[in-house]
């Protein structure tokens, strides 16, 4: 996947978010993710344990704070976890919110 070899790019704003038109065709680039009024993009991962999800929280963690770019993060139940992706300094999405979505994934396969 493209997306997943790609580096998070700093935003100040300036820039207009990406249109539901555009956020659609990232849409297909990231499974298993949800478009939220089509300003960020919401995805829930369940795991067999509270330790399990602690340990992915802190792996994906590393990689906002590696890429600059830091998802909401929702740990609720004893073994669920939500991330909510997008660009604040824009008000809506940006490829960056698809980029950090992309690794995400990428961090659960392993």
């Amino acid at each position: 996947m493209e997306l997943l070899y790609k580096k998070c790019v700093p935003c100040e704003g300036g820039i207009l978010p990406m249109n539901s038109g555009e956020a659609q065709k990232y849409m297909a680039e990231v499974t298993g993710w949800s478009l939220i009024d089509g300003k960020k993009i919401q995805k829930e991962f369940k795991f067999k344990d509270f330790k399990e999800v602690m340990v992915f929280v802190n792996k994906v963690a590393d990689l906002a704070e590696s890429e600059g770019h830091h998802p909401d993060i929702f740990i609720h139940g004893w073994n669920k976890v939500r991330f909510e992706l997008s660009t604040h300094a824009i008000g809506g999405l940006s490829e960056n919110d698809f980029i950090m979505a992309a690794k995400i994934d990428s961090i659960k396969t392993f």
